[in-house]
């Protein structure tokens, strides 16, 4: 089993991303590594944010590591709240408070059209490579569904008739934008790359 930093303090997108991996890799935690702080993600974009945050963990482990970063992008509101998503409305993780605001602003919209997208940043025997998984959709009216989080409740993705938060983790993982950025990712990690 091939090891590799995976640099969250998230539990569920460790969780997600773990499943996606297989048993082929064994991802270590921040916290296994000695890292407690916060990562401060201060770049304009998510390529940045996620380079950022990798960087900062080679520094400090010397280790193969990735990173990733995601926004939720709807058009009606310019690409917001994009790379602001986890802090969209608060400086916190706050779900809730974002789902929320989200729905308040688009109050009144007719076009709901959103996309998230994921970019990994994978720093392998000190080279960069980046990965994107993008998954197209709409903003429901309401919240439904008490499955995954952050905006989990609001997304339909194109071509299904559920949100996120309504599907298995199984599912939701087989059609997201993590899970096609990890898809990349795995596949270029597997090719004996690590």
């Amino acid at each position: 089993m091939k090891r590799v930093i995976f640099a969250t303090n998230n539990a569920h997108k460790l969780s997600e991303v773990q499943a996606l991996l297989g048993d082929a890799f064994e991802l270590v935690t921040l916290k296994e590594c000695g890292i407690v702080e916060d990562i401060t993600e201060t770049a304009s974009t998510l390529e940045g944010n996620a380079l950022q945050k990798a960087r900062y963990v080679y520094e400090k482990c010397g280790a193969d590591c990735f990173a990733d970063d995601t926004g939720l992008e709807v058009e009606a509101l310019g690409g917001e709240p994009g790379v602001h998503s986890a802090r969209y409305a608060t400086d916190g993780h706050d779900f809730a408070a974002n789902n929320k605001l989200l729905l308040k602003n688009l109050e009144g919209q007719s076009n709901r059209k959103a996309r998230f997208r994921t970019v990994i940043a994978l720093i392998l025997d000190g080279k960069e490579y980046l990965f994107e998984g993008i998954v197209e959709g709409a903003i429901a009216q309401n919240e439904s569904g008490c499955e995954g989080f952050g905006y989990d409740p609001l997304f339909v993705p194109s071509g299904e008739i559920t949100t996120f938060a309504q599907m298995s983790a199984e599912k939701k993982n087989s059609i997201s934008h993590r899970g096609r950025a990890v898809a990349k990712l795995v596949n270029f990690l597997k090719d004996g790359k690590l």
